[in-house]
């Protein structure tokens, strides 16, 4: 490589370097050495794990901790059982000139912020909200009933905005399956179910992995979903770090329940990965 070419390289890249070492690995040490640092009611300062072992001596912060794991593990797969059928129709099924306009109306509902798409779900569903009337109108519901604040709202709150994050690496890995080898599967007498799970699934394997890994890392630290579709009771871990951060002004507390969380979560994936036999370098080409 030439010098000049060598000096443009290091030009593109810093900007890369500057971000991930300013915005992400800085903090997270800082975060790591105060998750180890406790202050006592006189502000005299020690370290050691204090505030780690807090959370193991409450039993509310592990509920909350297992809890978020669960579901976000059951956000993840059902997010895979929906995006799966969308992806293969939009790349498989649809006509060629479909293909594009299919895949715009996935992507528009996320052009708008989360917040926004979260409060059409809460205009849906509240007691005085749009389904609520109609059901009433048409005699099926007595009176209206609250459908908001509970855990299956919650979670089809999550799938909604999580969606996108699955169907697209699939789309991505599908669009290369070719359409020979289902019609040959077909040929050979196989039914749906085999070649559903002989070929489909592993063919889209990498984009399956990929796509649980962003969904299960946005679902496990999404904190405005839980708190406003699944109410006070929503009990989701991320809750607790807010608190400890900014209601009770612990950030020593909140740093050492992040990094659990972080923990939690890279033990997750790391054990899908074993699971599926896939590696990092080979989900992210």
């Amino acid at each position: 490589m030439k010098t000049h070419q060598k000096w443009g390289f290091y030009i593109f890249l810093m900007p890369v370097i500057l971000w991930l070492v300013l915005l992400i690995v800085l903090p997270h040490i800082d975060l790591l050495i105060m998750s180890f640092r406790s202050e006592s009611d006189y502000g005299e300062l020690s370290w050691g794990v204090a505030n780690y072992r807090e959370f193991f001596d409450e039993p509310i912060y592990w509920f909350t901790f297992v809890r978020t794991a669960i579901y976000s593990i059951i956000v993840t797969f059902l997010t895979l059982i929906i995006g799966l059928p969308v992806a293969f129709y939009i790349t498989k099924v649809a006509a060629v000139k479909y293909k594009g306009p299919l895949t715009l109306l996935v992507l528009l509902p996320f052009w708008v912020s989360e917040l926004v798409r979260v409060y059409g779900w809460m205009i849906l569903l509240r007691e005085s909200g749009v389904i609520n009337h109609f059901l009433v109108k048409l005699g099926i519901l007595n009176k209206p009933i609250e459908m908001l604040y509970n855990d299956a709202s919650m979670i089809m709150g999550l799938v909604y905005t999580t969606m996108l994050f699955m169907i697209v690496p699939l789309i991505s890995v599908l669009d290369g399956l070719e359409d020979e080898l289902i019609e040959a599967a077909f040929d050979l007498g196989a039914n749906v179910r085999s070649v559903v799970f002989k070929i489909i699934i592993p063919y889209a394997t990498p984009g399956i992995v990929s796509g649980s890994i962003v969904v299960f890392m946005l679902t496990l630290g999404n904190y405005l979903t839980p708190n406003l579709m699944g109410g006070k009771n929503s009990l989701w871990f991320t809750e607790q770090i807010y608190n400890q951060f900014i209601a009770s002004f612990n950030w020593n507390q909140g740093s050492a329940f992040g990094f659990l969380l972080l923990i939690l979560s890279s033990l997750i994936i790391w054990f899908g990965l074993k699971i599926s036999k896939q590696n990092l370098s080979k989900v992210v080409q």
